[in-house]
């Protein structure tokens, strides 16, 4: 099947979780048992040996100029160490910065806004990379559309991991499909986390005839995702994309309140959420649920990506461009149309069946 050529925006903790897992499942071949942590050992004929990190970007000055097995463990990045990542020959080079450090993390960031950088088009074209995956801080609205023009200049897929709405509109979703280029996400989805939850526990109220009278998820972390987000005014897509992943699977309107909530510094990568939901059942008799979730934030979602990079490629090698739909709602927040979890996967083992088209 050959190689899937990657280039990777933002080096931080869910990169490092991605490249990490490169290493860690280099031998995993078609005829293995289930493997924690996969969706799919072969995804389309595509084994997870078969991603090349070929280019990375960054802005943080502790990371530029590094290999990228050691930017991935470099400055702020506090994910659990489960593998060394791959030697891939990749040096992070310096990227613009536009929108994507903000208040808080220029606390904690060091950057040098005058120092000369990439043409990142250009690198992309010189690489020949396959797909882009852009891990922009949350509220980076110009910097995520900066690295999708990138992608439309230079010809490669783009797989939006963050909370800017660019896969999911009809506007970038026209512009890729008339370029010929794939186009997945936007807001990358947890294997088991906070999201999938909330959207799993929402769907047993309503399949099972009890009423959603109110819910709420709160989620506390101690990674630079969530000291970013102290900025509330940098949130505004992120509760949106949060708050649409479960309100799209009740056919009436529930008041929710959705979205991160506090950064604890101790808790490192870990994320923590809260879900309440109270609801009525037979005879009006109200209930309530409570369910709290622990786990590594980053490695929960490089699973789910890894599938989307794959994804990508076989809509290269089909030569199908614009919004691929069954990936996107299996492994996105906000993809460009929403169904019910059991729809989407059941979409996604279609389309690397070849029974649909995106």
């Amino acid at each position: 099947m050959g190689k899937i050529r990657l280039a990777i925006a933002g080096v931080g903790n869910c990169a490092s979780s991605l490249i990490q897992g490169l290493e860690y499942y280099k031998d995993v071949g078609e005829n293995d048992q289930l493997v924690p942590g996969l969706m799919h050992n072969v995804f389309g004929g595509y084994k997870i040996s078969d991603i090349e990190p070929v280019a990375a970007f960054d802005v943080d000055n502790r990371k530029i100029g590094l290999p990228l097995e050691e930017a991935i463990f470099a400055g702020e990045n506090c994910t659990k160490k489960f593998s060394d990542g791959p030697r891939t020959g990749v040096t992070v080079e310096r990227a613009p910065v536009h929108d994507g450090i903000g208040k808080k993390l220029g606390e904690v960031i060091p950057i040098d806004k005058d120092a000369p950088t990439v043409d990142v088009a250009k690198v992309l074209e010189d690489t020949n990379a396959d797909v882009l995956v852009s891990y922009m801080p949350v509220g980076s609205a110009e910097a995520a559309r900066y690295y999708a023009e990138q992608c439309l200049a230079s010809n490669t897929a783009f797989v939006n991991g963050m909370p800017e709405f660019i896969c999911s509109t009809d506007e970038w979703g026209d512009r890729f499909r008339d370029a010929g280029i794939p186009c997945a996400g936007d807001d990358i989805k947890s294997q088991v986390g906070a999201t999938i939850l909330h959207r799993v526990l929402s769907r047993l109220f309503i399949d099972r005839g009890a009423e959603i009278i109110e819910s709420y998820q709160l989620n506390i972390g101690g990674n630079t995702d969530f000291y970013n987000m102290l900025e509330e005014e940098r949130l505004t897509s992120k509760r949106i994309s949060k708050t649409e992943a479960v309100q799209s699977l009740v056919p009436y309107k529930v008041p929710l309140r959705i979205g991160p909530s506090d950064f604890v510094p101790f808790l490192k990568d870990n994320k923590v959420c809260y879900i309440k939901m109270t609801g009525k059942k037979f005879g009006d008799v109200p209930f309530e649920l409570d369910v709290k979730l622990s786990v590594e934030d980053s490695p929960n979602s490089a699973g789910v990506m890894i599938d989307a990079i794959r994804a990508s490629k076989l809509a290269i090698d089909r030569g199908v461009g614009g919004q691929l739909i069954s990936i996107s709602s299996y492994s996105f927040k906000h993809p460009p149309q929403q169904f019910p979890d059991d729809v989407c996967h059941q979409m996604v083992e279609e389309f690397i069946s070849g029974e649909r088209e995106r």
